[in-house]
């Protein structure tokens, strides 16, 4: 491949002499990243954007050929590359990408001109929504349809999809092709079996069922060329990370009701991922002591004694929260705060966190000119930058400096020194006028760069007015623990009282939901904040404290795990691969703690591939081992999570994995070393509700784990008695709760 050639094809050749320069052939062109762009001297977005998009193409073409000429049939569809290979029940967010007038295009050229116009259209689409995560499952002719979610979950499916639809509808307006292009895209999230493959040969696919993808084709039907329209079950799960607006209930075909549907028009600029996500402020509860702790750091940087606070804790946990209840009682006080975020799709995007701090504290605009931005940029900067600061943070931001700030001639590691040391200079002229708040969230999502900066900071910190309170999860491993000035926050989980307080506080002025139901909800959320709001939410809006009086009038599915966890908790097995996932849903059919002797009758794996599996669960954090096998014995971390790998489960598969259990448990099997036990076990080996386990309902004092309430909750016993063969044929399923089995 010639280098120089394809510059030019692209109409970038000025970057010839530094590729040259630093060896960039063909082999290293896929590796590259937007990081390895800027230190090429690629500074522009713009170029650096298009650079990227051929090299994927380059590194797609030979293992994309989707069929190019338009058709009403179904296409070819791309086989996933990991994840599960049998069907399953998950939440899936869909995405029909539709190109605009594809049938006068077919009119008005040859079809090897339509060939090659339909064929980049496709593998546009395919490398765009590609680097979000999203997986094409079929050509359709003209259209396209895309998973987010399958075959690996992600937190935040749902955003990856509108986001990667915004990315098609520009990416498609840019192709170089004899006519200009434009789509529009229809996006729907909810519940699907996915994975089934049917056809044989080159028509063999892995569809998905359910009512979401239908959705997704017919709100695409409502999208003006070049637009977006997303469906209700998409919004509520994207919160306000983007601007949209309502179009009200749309008339569908297929469907008995009008569909709600909205419109993603952009970006909405939200700070925070935090507050984009959430509907309100939630209560903040049981952190008194941290609070505590950050307001006296505050005290002490304030008289000039620089302190940094990290905060630890698992997703969900309310770190966010915390820095939030932080910024509430000081916002009278004359300080500066600033805010730094990074993000999971900017993790190669040098010194993102500080572009876009500065953007907002400079009061960039979308219309914004560059000679606007400059003049801003300029005037946030002030006196007190030195010579050249400004030429150097403009090239960060991507902006030209023409005469009045050239770039400077410098080396590209020089360059980079003198930029850094240029932010860590604004720091300290911030702190020399008044306290600073620094805020930097998701640490484990932080670029290389940025944590270059960010060690610098560190370390000068202590003799500036500076507070820096930085969030991460546990899988981030800070270097800068151990220093004077370094203080460590580990959020713990909520204690059952301070769960039940929250559970109160967030249905508010709803009214109080009913004892056991509250009981429910702090049992299965395991004191992580967020599971509870979620919970809550679910239950409040099926309506339950509108007066159900007891645990077994709420519906099942106002109890299932929401969808807006589900993805998250799924996408944690989902990434340990397929054998792990699997040993997850044998021991969620067993119980929130099964022992290795069950799971091994049940599971029907070698020993080697078993004990891998269980390995990889317990250095993952979602289960807890206890003694060494065949002894051993193992706990889920948390109730959803055991929940979440039995929802994926299909019936079949179901009631098959249940009658194995049963016959594990009657052959003398042991289940748990607790005394008592056995009889709360057995019905975790019966054929389960159509969300959860089917364990005995015995009393509420004699329960360690939240399995019985749902067995007064199935509606399914016509299922539990025609597969629990051997046992005596139960009266009736409301029965099930006063009946022990004793082995």
């Amino acid at each position: 491949m010639n280098m120089t050639e394809w510059l030019q094809t692209l109409g970038l050749e000025r970057y010839e002499q530094a590729f040259r320069e630093n060896r960039i052939e063909a082999d290293v062109l896929p590796s590259l990243t937007a990081e390895d762009l800027k230190d090429l001297g690629v500074t522009l977005v713009g170029d650096r954007r298009r650079l990227l998009d051929a090299i994927a193409a380059l590194g797609n073409k030979h293992i994309q050929e989707p069929r190019a000429e338009p058709s009403e049939g179904i296409g070819r569809s791309l086989a996933p590359t990991g994840g599960t290979a049998e069907a399953e029940r998950r939440q899936l967010t869909v995405m029909f990408c539709d190109l605009v007038g594809s049938t006068p295009l077919s009119t008005r050229f040859d079809p090897e001109d339509l060939r090659e116009i339909v064929g980049a259209y496709h593998r546009c689409v395919a490398d765009t929504v590609g680097r979000l995560g999203g997986f094409v499952a079929k050509y359709m002719g003209d259209g396209v349809l895309i998973y987010f979610g399958y075959p690996e979950a992600h937190e935040d499916d749902a955003e990856r999809a509108v986001r990667a639809g915004l990315m098609v509808i520009d990416a498609v307006g840019r192709l170089a092709t004899q006519e200009p292009l434009n789509v529009r895209i229809g996006i729907a999230s909810g519940l699907v079996v996915v994975g089934d493959l049917i056809g044989a040969g080159v028509a063999q696919e892995r569809v998905v069922v359910g009512e979401t993808p239908n959705l997704a084709a017919r709100l695409q039907t409502l999208a003006q060329p070049g637009t977006l329209v997303v469906a209700d079950s998409t919004r509520r799960q994207i919160g306000t990370l983007f601007e949209i607006e309502d179009l009200g209930p749309q008339p569908l075909a297929g469907f008995a009701e009008p569909q709600r549907a909205w419109c993603v028009a952009g970006d909405s600029g939200v700070l925070s991922r935090f507050e984009a996500l959430r509907s309100g402020i939630t209560p903040l509860v049981g952190r008194d002591e941290e609070l505590d702790l950050l307001t006296r750091r505050w005290q002490q940087a304030k008289s000039g004694e620089g302190r940094v606070v990290l905060v630890s804790g698992e997703p969900g946990i309310g770190k966010s929260r915390l820095t939030a209840a932080l910024s509430e009682p000081i916002e009278s006080e004359p300080h500066t705060r600033l805010r730094y975020f990074c993000s999971p799709h900017d993790q190669d995007s040098a010194l993102y966190p500080f572009i876009g701090q500065l953007e907002r504290a400079a009061g960039f605009t979308r219309d914004d000119t560059n000679a606007t931005k400059l003049d801003k940029l300029e005037a946030l900067l002030g006196d007190g930058a030195e010579p050249g600061d400004i030429s150097l943070t403009a090239e960060m931001l991507s902006l030209s400096g023409g005469e009045r700030f050239p770039p400077l001639d410098l080396s590209l590691q020089r360059k980079k020194e003198r930029t850094l040391a240029a932010l860590l200079r604004q720091l300290q002229e911030r702190a020399r006028r008044r306290p600073v708040l620094m805020i930097f969230e998701d640490l484990h999502w932080i670029d290389p760069t940025s944590r270059e900066l960010l060690d610098l900071t560190v370390e000068k910190i202590t003799g500036l007015p500076v507070l820096l309170v930085a969030t991460y999860r546990p899988e981030f491993q800070p270097p800068w623990v151990g220093q004077s000035q370094v203080t460590v926050i580990a959020l713990n989980r909520l204690g059952r009282s301070e769960g039940a307080t929250l559970v109160a506080r967030l249905a508010g002025n709803l009214g109080a939901l009913p004892p056991d139901i509250v009981d429910e909800i702090v049992e299965r959320t395991d004191g992580v904040p967020l599971f509870v709001e979620e919970m809550t939410k679910a239950v409040v809006e099926a309506g339950a404290d509108r007066g159900y009086a007891s645990i077994s009038a709420v519906p099942p599915s106002a109890l299932a795990v929401p969808a807006t966890l589900h993805a998250s908790l799924l996408g944690r097995l989902d990434r340990l691969g397929p054998a792990a996932k699997n040993v997850a849903q044998v021991g969620a059919a067993i119980g929130r703690d099964f022992s290795y002797e069950l799971l091994a009758a049940a599971a029907q794996l070698a020993e080697p591939e078993l004990q891998e599996a269980l390995r990889r669960l317990v250095e993952a954090g979602l289960v807890f081992q206890r003694g060494v096998p065949p002894a051993a014995e193992y706990l889920f971390k948390h109730a959803l999570v055991q929940d979440t790998a039995y929802s994926t489960l299909l019936r079949g598969p179901r009631q098959a994995l249940h009658r194995r259990i049963a016959e594990g448990w009657n052959s003398g099997f042991r289940t748990s070393s607790k005394p008592g036990r056995r009889s709360s076990r057995i019905t975790a080996a019966k054929p389960p509700c159509p969300t959860r386990r089917l364990p005995i309902g015995t009393s509420r004092a004699n329960r360690r784990w939240p399995n019985q309430p749902c067995v007064r909750r199935s509606r399914n016993y016509a299922e539990a008695s025609a597969c629990w063969t051997g046992y005596p044929k139960l009266a009736s399923a409301n029965s099930w709760s006063s009946i022990s089995i004793s082995l």
